[in-house]
């Protein structure tokens, strides 16, 4: 049986046939040129003294969102705060602050009183089969007007 094998797998090496690469078509103009690369420029210049100030604020009374912030930087130090209406109608605010020395800083506070949800009650459907429909075409043997016969009670062969 080993031989078999042996054999068996001796004769698939040897009929192996070796496919050529496939030739692609050379596209001009796809690849740039190597004297048209760009010149390689140095890293963007650092702002040791970053500074910005920005805010914005959404009132959505379609969908409830609200919401706002504002942050202003001045080198390291940045400060800020944010408020949001939750889903249960209290306010959160979040004062922040953030140094080197101290690190990012935050007060938050919740205000304003928890509406409570209204719990609904499901409705129970009661669902009843629809009413049968007798259709006239099968409501009559397919075949009455052909001779019945009777059964048999054995065959033999």
């Amino acid at each position: 049986m080993l031989q078999l094998l042996f054999v068996s797998a001796l004769v698939a090496v040897a009929s192996a046939v070796a496919l050529p690469a496939p030739i692609y078509p050379a596209y001009a103009g796809v690849l740039p040129a190597i004297g048209k690369i760009g010149k390689i420029v140095g890293p963007e210049p650092y702002d040791t003294n970053p500074q910005y100030s920005y805010s914005y604020a959404v009132n959505d009374p379609t969908t409830g969102d609200v919401k706002s912030q504002e942050e202003t930087r001045d080198g390291d130090n940045t400060k800020g705060a944010y408020s949001l209406i939750e889903p249960d109608g209290t306010r959160l605010l979040v004062q922040y602050t953030a140094d080197s020395i101290n690190g990012f800083n935050a007060i938050v506070q919740r205000g304003g009183v928890a509406k409570v949800a209204k719990v609904l009650t499901p409705v129970q459907k009661i669902l009843t089969p629809a009413p049968l429909y007798q259709s006239q075409i099968l409501s009559k043997p397919l075949l009455s007007g052909l001779p019945a016969y009777p059964a048999l009670g054995s065959y033999r062969i």
